[in-house]
């Protein structure tokens, strides 16, 4: 972000996955890029000992790259989560490829920051689309052939929990993610299948420093207070989804956990400066 975006304080290094709890294990992670949350637990979960399947735009040249060299199973299936056919085709790539599915993450999705009042139809429809029926449909897609015992990640954000001005539709869109996380957690329970959600602060990511490179120092003095740890890294939100996605979170569902920030701590209240646009999240 430079020297005016907010600064990572207090954070401790992130622990390195190793081969061990995923063994054994197949996992589907939407929207994984080089340098966003969505690579980094590609990445984490293929650590400790799972194959990943990637469903994505593009394929992720560095990351794949990584994988290769660390002797990973990994595959890429280009998708838009918008598209049942895509995400169709990538379920049966992952089947082709590795057998099963025992876990699912949510991530892919897409922001704007804009008023409401601003906005249009097809904007909103646009953020919707992606960031809750994407993961909808994903997970519909999934769910035939989720082991029993199986896990779903759901990637929301405390724009979920909390809203903050000129947020208006993508919060509408996370906190639709953490209700459907929460309702699918009993669907599920018969099956012995889990669902679980995260919801991170600010996260150092290309999408997060383009808008916060268009605030004022007010809104990054806020940004900063409400951070007690600091801003995260992707990798931060790695390790929380491999932890929940593990059996060492066996006895977990239905929840939504907060990363970097819990209620008790104000969002900014000044409103993202940032041009509006839509851009296709770095995670």
């Amino acid at each position: 972000m430079g020297s005016t975006s907010p600064q990572i304080a207090g954070l401790l290094e992130v622990p390195k996955g190793g081969p061990g709890r995923f063994t054994g294990k197949v996992a589907v992670v939407t929207g994984a890029n080089d340098r966003g949350i969505g690579g980094a637990i590609a990445e984490r979960l293929a650590d400790e000992g799972a194959a990943v399947m990637m469903l994505a735009p593009q394929e992720p040249p560095r990351l794949t790259k990584r994988l290769r060299r660390k002797g990973a199973r990994f595959g890429w299936s280009a998708c838009d989560v918008t598209d049942s056919a895509q995400v169709r085709l990538g379920m049966d790539a992952c089947l082709r490829e590795f057998g099963g599915i025992d876990v699912v993450v949510n991530n892919a999705g897409t922001e704007q920051t804009q008023p409401l009042a601003d906005s249009t139809d097809e904007q909103w429809e646009r953020l919707i689309e992606v960031n809750l029926n994407g993961a909808a449909r994903v997970t519909r897609a999934a769910l035939a052939h989720l082991s029993d015992g199986g896990v779903v990640v759901n990637i929301a954000s405390v724009l979920g929990l909390a809203g903050c001005s000129g947020c208006t539709a993508y919060s509408a869109s996370k906190a639709g993610l953490i209700g459907m996380t929460q309702s699918l957690a009993w669907e599920l329970a018969p099956r012995g299948i889990r669902c679980v959600c995260v919801a991170p602060g600010m996260v150092h990511t290309p999408m997060v420093h383009r808008h916060v490179d268009q605030l004022d120092e007010r809104a990054r003095r806020q940004i900063e207070a409400c951070h007690p740890l600091g801003v995260g890294m992707p990798q931060d939100v790695a390790a929380a989804v491999a932890f929940l996605a593990s059996g060492d979170a066996r006895w977990i569902t239905g929840i939504t956990l907060p990363l970097g920030w819990t209620n008790s701590f104000p969002l900014p209240t000044e409103k993202f400066n940032a041009p509006a646009a839509e851009v296709r999240r770095a995670a």
